[in-house]
């Protein structure tokens, strides 16, 4: 995936590509560096770079994201080439059914809606542990619960069926 990375006045274009489950090669006109990221606490993240550790906080902004490393602020943007479709398609995406999946493996530790219930924008539906933490699913928009796909104590895969919402 190519993006544009604003990070203050510096802009790069750089590669993304998965290579592994949280690692990551970034490559660009620059340098290239490998990378394993995994969020350790909401919105803080151990991040190996090219064999260095560092730990970063990151927090949205007004504009972008405000990143925390050692004990400087940097504030960066991401620029997709693709999202001007998201934006375009966005307002068919709030209409009909809507299914909310798995981000990550992991196992249910609790459902907090029954079908039929009514929701509303970033409620919590569903707790999946991950990794020794609990991640609480939420609701992308308001709606009613259709359907429950999952029961307490289910193991589920990344992108397995959660919830539907209408």
């Amino acid at each position: 995936m190519k993006l544009e990375v604003r990070i203050g006045k510096l802009t790069r274009q750089v590669e993304i590509q998965r290579t592994g489950p949280n690692q990551f090669a970034i490559g660009g006109k620059e340098e290239s560096a490998q990378i394993d990221a995994i969020e350790v606490a909401p919105n803080t993240y151990s991040i190996l770079i090219n064999g260095r550790a560092f730990e970063a906080v990151v927090v949205p902004a007004p504009e972008g994201v405000r990143v925390r490393c050692r004990g400087q602020d940097f504030y960066a943007t991401v620029l997709d080439p693709r999202s001007w479709r998201r934006e375009r398609s966005a307002i068919f995406e709030t209409e009909g059914q809507q299914r909310i999946t798995a981000p990550m493996p992991g196992k249910v530790v609790r459902i907090l809606v029954s079908a039929g219930q009514t929701v509303e924008a970033d409620q919590g539906l569903v707790v999946v542990e991950a990794m020794k933490m609990q991640n609480e699913i939420k609701a992308p928009r308001a709606g009613a619960v259709d359907r429950i796909f999952i029961r307490e104590g289910q193991a589920v895969a990344a992108g397995e069926a959660l919830v539907t919402i209408s």
